[in-house]
């Protein structure tokens, strides 16, 4: 005779609702097929709850990162990988059924996730290079990650769950994510961002200059909280040397990240702190030294900059194809390469630099 399956973790996500909606029923949308047998889609099942307050909206959430049925995993404080995912997203008074789009977007969420084994936590962000509902007409091209407002961690038998809310967000409130940090841009916005409700036709935070302003100074006070970077267009390469000439050597990035970038030379390096960009073939630290140099080894390159080198490449590092040197830092040139950005079939939709 088989063991009964419990549904422990599912209840519990179930309960943590039923707090917020009483016996509201949800629109529930299952998988027909598991991942583990093939399926396409990774999550058991994804709910919506339908919320007036802070404003009308869907409130998403997701049942499959936590361990759902019986505790499988060798980790005793956290059930599977440690979260749900809710999303909230505006609707209105009358729409019975929430959009397909987001569900789909949940699902790449979790297909990023499962074959990445990288997971999501409050303070994360994700750019999604293009609209986060495909063809529309919006400025959302980005995910913030925080903690849900009304949904606290739990314990379930299977161990911890926090439920971490995924927030729209646009390419320039990502850059000042980058240059400062999550929690702080959304904090500072949250007047136009109400319960971080995601709302495809909101223009940009930093519309604000308020929000401008709390930016800016966060910068200025704190720093920016990213230390690494994950950067598509990145190579050290080795230039052109003589007969007499000590070698030299190319730092080559895209010019889409090229702004970014510079911004978070100013708020790491200028800060003491290091900055690691971490590209397919390269990993390039930059960290902050009284002298200028570089040194290579088998991991990575690190780039030493003192203040004067900083001031200097964060002059010289714009969106625009191009090449430079530094003069404090010998042996090694900067070369900015164009960004082609591609839709999903491949075609070139915009060219950067």
């Amino acid at each position: 005779m088989s063991e009964e399956v419990t549904t422990a973790g599912w209840d519990a996500i179930d309960q943590a609702f039923t707090t917020l909606y009483g016996e509201q029923e949800p629109k529930h949308y299952g998988t027909l097929i598991s991942y583990a047998l093939g399926g396409q889609d990774p999550l058991d099942g994804i709910s919506a709850y339908k919320s007036e307050t802070p404003i009308p909206h869907w409130h998403f959430v997701t049942y499959g990162f936590s361990e759902l049925y019986d505790k499988e995993s060798n980790n005793q404080e956290y059930s599977g990988f440690g979260f749900e995912l809710t999303f909230r997203l505006v609707c209105s008074d009358d729409e019975e059924e929430p959009p397909a789009w987001a569900l789909n977007l949940l699902q790449n969420m979790a297909r990023y996730v499962f074959n990445s084994g990288n997971v999501f936590v409050a303070g994360d962000y994700l750019d999604a290079n293009g609209p986060i509902c495909l063809g529309a007409d919006t400025l959302l091209t980005a995910l913030a990650f925080t903690n849900d407002p009304e949904l606290a961690e739990m314990d379930t038998p299977n161990g911890k769950v926090a439920f971490v809310q995924m927030v729209g967000i646009t390419e320039d409130e990502l850059e000042a994510i980058q240059t400062w940090h999550t929690f702080g841009l959304l904090q500072a916005g949250i007047e136009q961002l109400p319960g971080y409700v995601t709302d495809l036709a909101r223009p940009s935070l930093l519309q604000n200059p308020v929000v401008v302003e709390a930016v800016e100074r966060g910068v200025e006070e704190d720093g920016s909280s990213t230390g690494f970077l994950f950067v598509d267009q990145l190579a050290w390469q080795e230039g052109k040397t003589g007969w007499f000439t000590k070698p030299s050597y190319i730092v080559q990035l895209g010019a889409k990240q090229a702004g970014v970038i510079r911004q978070l030379l100013r708020g790491r390096i200028l800060k003491g702190r290091s900055l690691r960009l971490v590209g397919q073939q390269v990993t390039i630290t930059f960290q902050a030294n009284e002298q200028a140099g570089y040194h290579v080894n088998e991991q990575e390159v690190i780039i030493s900059l003192n203040k004067a080198a900083v001031e200097e490449l964060c002059q010289k590092l714009v969106p625009q194809e191009g090449q430079f040197e530094l003069s404090s830092l010998a042996g090694v040139s900067f070369q900015i390469l164009k960004t082609y950005i591609k839709d999903q079939e491949g075609t070139v939709v915009e060219t950067i630099g």
